[in-house]
């Protein structure tokens, strides 16, 4: 598809690319939808395979952050930005200077934070350019790493969804297999061992699993045998489409409660399949939003505890989506989506007449 076509499936409002060969930057900001208020969204430093995969990655997550913010009641929009490279060797204060200048330009309609390849450093470089962005360093005002958050938010998620399948208040004594150990993943392991649950972990970075193994009591399991496991929560914290044509087969899990973004690889076709199944899904978007809760707090002036008791509310909203995906006989994902929605076209019509209204009076 053209750029164009991908847009208008998408429903994106904006999309940039841009350019600095003295720095090295490649990169592209897509701006979904800016009905709620201006998007937020990470900035993601990745070696793509192609232009095309790039653009494609950065339209697919900024069309859920679009999502995340309005089941989360923030009043932000969707956005992402990609810059197109090696992380581990390609990172320069020169780039990421020029990437906040390319955020500024946008004039406030995108605000940028760390993501995958980024860190508090780089952020910290963007914002000698541009007011606009978040996840600054706690010394300079902002929340600093969101990845304890986001660990909080999916492991009150999980509780909630641990309630509505097994009908148990606590995650003692279950099996519970965490796929992807990095900042997020580590944390909510350590949540999840203190609460008395019994781990299994995987990870491409042995130290990691080590680590886990060690801290945790957890048992380490293969890459591809982490789906096989007869386990209570199945909790994917690393790439995105884990949940796919193979691997549904293959669960033996009660429910997937994970931080990892786009875990369905069709959303529509894999989410009824595990629902036929008997799976409970808690939505990928919904139960990560803890560190989009965390960025969009330094807004207002940052507050670590306001943005924990607000990741709290992650229970009610996943309750809220169990409800109505049992109650309409549908997946959760696809109830998720409906609630969104239905807060961006209630807020949106709002807007609209009153928007309607000014223009009738300055007549």
């Amino acid at each position: 598809m053209t750029v164009f076509e991908n847009m208008i499936q998408r429903g994106h409002e904006q999309v940039n690319f841009f350019s600095d060969p003295n720095s090295g930057l490649n990169g592209i900001v897509a701006i979904h939808n800016t009905t709620l208020g201006p998007s937020l969204g990470g900035c993601r430093m990745w070696q793509y395979e192609s232009e095309e995969a790039a653009l494609v990655d950065v339209l697919r997550l900024s069309k859920g952050m679009t999502y995340k913010a309005a089941i989360s009641g923030l009043n932000l929009g969707g956005g992402k930005a990609v810059i197109l490279g090696n992380s581990k060797k390609e990172k320069s204060e020169t780039l990421f200077r020029s990437f906040g200048r390319f955020v500024e330009g946008l004039g406030g309609r995108y605000i940028t934070a760390e993501d995958v390849g980024t860190s508090v450093k780089d952020m910290e470089w963007v914002r000698t350019e541009t007011n606009h962005v978040t996840g600054i360093s706690r010394a300079l005002g902002g929340s600093g790493d969101p990845s304890i958050v986001t660990a909080y938010g999916v492991y009150i998620g999980m509780k909630a969804a641990v309630k509505a399948k097994l009908d148990k208040d606590s995650l003692e004594g279950l099996k519970i297999a965490v796929q992807g150990l990095g900042h997020v993943g580590m944390n909510l392991a350590n949540y999840l061992y203190k609460d008395g649950a019994k781990l299994f972990v995987t990870d491409i970075d042995q130290k990691s699993v080590e680590k886990a193994v060690k801290d945790f009591n957890a048992i380490a399991v293969g890459l591809d045998k982490i789906y096989e496991l007869d386990i209570d929560v199945f909790a994917p914290c690393a790439l995105g489409a884990v949940l796919n044509d193979i691997t549904i087969p293959k669960l033996k899990c009660s429910i997937i409660a994970g931080a990892a973004n786009n875990q369905l690889e069709k959303s529509h076709e894999h989410g009824k399949a595990l629902m036929s199944r008997g799976i409970l899904v808690a939505p990928d978007y919904v139960i990560n939003a803890g560190g989009l809760i965390n960025v969009s707090n330094e807004l207002e002036g940052y507050n670590r505890e306001r943005a924990f008791n607000q990741a709290e509310g992650i229970y009610d909203t996943l309750m809220a989506i169990f409800k109505r995906s049992q109650e309409a006989d549908i997946p959760t994902n696809i109830a998720s989506d409906y609630l969104a929605e239905e807060r961006i076209r209630m807020l949106g019509d709002l807007k609209s007449i009153y928007t309607s209204s000014v223009k009738k009076i300055r007549i």
